[in-house]
Parts: structure tokens; C-alpha cells; sequence
């Protein structure tokens, strides 16, 4: 196995894709010669071509267009959203026509695009280059929405992604770009879409949670052992379709729970996975599901960044409420 950052998992996906199947094409602004804002598609239009990987116009919506449009023929496009916060410019190609065309063709075509953007907090960006809009789009039946939390889940996630034949919209977090590396293998493998993943196992409290909460709920988790507190660790991986089986075995298990994740809390992933739970294990719970999340605010200017961004403070603390019920 290679030890690789988040971005070099990625990179590595689309260059398997784009060996495996002559159909793949990977697209967006300045994704070419220059290899991308954060370089994840370095080196690729050098390996195979300006027909394969190519720049196109600062237009989302044409992105979009292009993107329903080869699939029509045939290709597997894997356009880059250069940040998700530009999302809005393409909502209608995404919700309006990526998401529904199997079903308003009576399955006769398909949709197998790959959206990629980075999206965020804790970097310092400019506004609207952070916003953490996945909740918008899982509210969208006929898209997959796909969040990976570390370089083996982007590399086996992004090739299921690319093979999928339904639209998939593939997030990946800014701050876990290249903070830390991974064992991959270097040979192709997938991982299933809509399966979420038991990080760390516990029988007090179950923590729920996506993206770079993943490792702050970590972090939460080995603070409250210390405390003796036990906290299982669950990572969705995918927020749309959501993975209830193993979130209501684990809530069966511990009795309490809480969902975290950086969006604002309201109608957030969190929210839907509180519903889910009170609907399957409510017997199960000795105290009511508590959310982490960021204020219900505009994302701020990166000079109060860090006072508006959950951390493991923020989920050890609710854990303890939680607990203490």
C-alpha cells in the first residue's frame, strides 16, 4: 500500500477511471494544464489528452449542460464544481435534470455523472467558498450524495461514484485535502455507496457525523474515554441515501446518541438523522438525540472562523449532556 493524502486518493481515482474506461471524461475550470485549484487533477490532461481532461468556460451552468449532454451519448462525465458554494449557478442542470432523467425517460437513459467540488471550513477562504450545502442537495431524491473522511474512503467511494449510473455529488472537504496521509492500495477498489462505517467502536453513546466531524468526533471520543465514557464513532460517508441499518444497531446498543456535522443546523443531515432514529429505536433511548452544529448564520468571514466551527469541545460537551440526562 501508498501512504496518500486525501487529494492524491482522488487523483488517483479518476486516473484508474480514465484508464479503465476510454467514456470517462473529467472537466471543469482551469482542471487541464493547471491541475485544478488544489491540483486534484494534476497531470491528467497530460496523460491522456485535451479530448479526456479540458478547461472549460467560468460558467457552471454550461458545466451543467455539457455534462447531461454527454451523458445522453454515452459518456461517464466527472465535471469539478471549482467550490460548492457556486452550486446555485447549476442547481437547475443538477435538480432539474441530472436527478430526474432516468425517471422521466422511463429508464431509457441515464444520468452516470460524477459532480466533484471541494467545500468546507477551516481554511480561511473567501465567502461563499465554504458553505456546506450537502443538505440541499440530499433533499433531491435521484441524487447520491457522497462525503468521504479520509484518502481510502475518497479513492474507493470516487470509483464507485464514476461507475454508478445515477448522478452522484462527490464532496470533499478543504481541510482534509492534505492534512494528514493513509494506506491505499494502489490498485483499484471500490467502496459501496450508502454504507456509512463504525470508525470506533463504544457501548455508552453513539456520535453520528460526516466529513471532517469525523476526526473532531474522534478526538471527542478519546477525551471522553479518559472520563470513561465509551463513545462509538459512526461515519456516514454517504448523506443521501442514508445508511439507518447501522445507525439503529448502534443506537439499540448504547441507548443515546448525538448527530454532528459543520452545516447550520437547521434542515441539515443532522435533523434527518434524528428523525430516523426517533422513528426506528425511540424505545431504545434513555435521553432525547442532541445535534452539533454551526449557528444558523451566514458562514462568517475567516476572522471568526474558528468561534463558528464545531470542534471536539463542542460534541464532548453535548455528549456529557447527553449522558447526564
Amino acid at each position: 500500500m501508498a501512504q496518500m493524502t486525501m487529494i492524491q486518493a482522488i487523483t488517483d481515482a479518476m486516473r484508474i477511471e480514465l484508464k479503465n474506461d476510454e467514456n470517462v471524461l473529467v472537466f471543469g475550470e482551469d482542471v487541464g494544464q493547471n491541475g485544478g485549484v488544489f491540483r486534484a487533477t494534476e497531470g491528467l490532461q497530460k496523460e491522456f489528452g485535451e479530448d479526456r481532461v479540458f478547461d472549460t468556460p467560468l460558467a457552471e451552468s454550461g458545466i451543467g449542460g455539457l455534462s447531461i449532454g454527454l451523458a445522453l451519448q454515452g459518456y461517464r462525465p466527472v465535471p469539478e464544481i471549482q467550490f460548492f458554494g457556486f452550486v446555485y449557478e447549476v442547481m437547475d442542470a443538477i435538480s432539474g435534470q441530472m436527478a430526474r432523467l432516468r425517471y422521466r425517460s422511463g429508464g431509457v437513459y441515464n444520468a452516470p455523472i460524477t459532480v466533484r467540488s471541494p467545500f468546507g471550513g477551516g481554511v480561511k477562504t473567501p465567502e461563499l467558498h465554504a458553505d456546506s450545502l450537502e443538505g440541499l442537495m440530499a433533499q433531491q431524491p435521484g441524487l447520491k450524495v457522497v462525503i468521504p473522511s479520509t484518502p481510502y474512503d475518497a479513492k474507493g467511494l470516487l470509483i464507485s461514484a464514476i461507475r454508478d449510473n445515477d448522478p452522484v455529488i462527490f464532496l470533499e472537504h478543504m481541510k482534509l485535502y492534505r492534512s494528514f496521509r493513509d494506506e491505499v492500495p494502489e490498485e483499484e477498489y471500490t467502496v459501496e455507496i450508502g454504507k456509512a462505517d463504525v470508525k470506533r467502536e463504544g457501548k455508552d453513546i453513539t456520535i453520528i457525523t460526516y466529513g471532517a466531524m469525523v476526526h473532531s468526533s474522534l478526538k471527542a471520543a478519546e477525551e471522553l474515554e479518559k472520563e470513561d465514557i465509551e463513545a462509538e464513532v459512526i461515519d456516514l460517508r454517504t448523506v443521501s441515501p442514508i445508511d439507518v441499518d447501522t445507525i439503529i444497531e448502534s443506537v439499540n446498543k448504547t441507548g443515546r446518541a448525538i448527530v454532528v456535522q459543520e452545516a447550520q443546523k437547521q434542515a441539515g443531515i443532522a435533523a434527518s438523522v434524528v428523525a430516523e432514529i426517533n422513528d426506528r429505536a425511540i424505545l431504545s433511548l434513555e435521553a432525547p438525540v442532541l445535534r452539533v452544529t454551526a449557528p444558523d448564520t451566514v458562514f462568517p468571514f475567516s476572522a471568526a472562523e474558528d468561534v463558528w466551527l464545531p470542534d471536539y469541545k463542542d460534541i464532548m460537551e453535548k455528549a456529557k449532556q447527553v449522558i447526564n440526562f
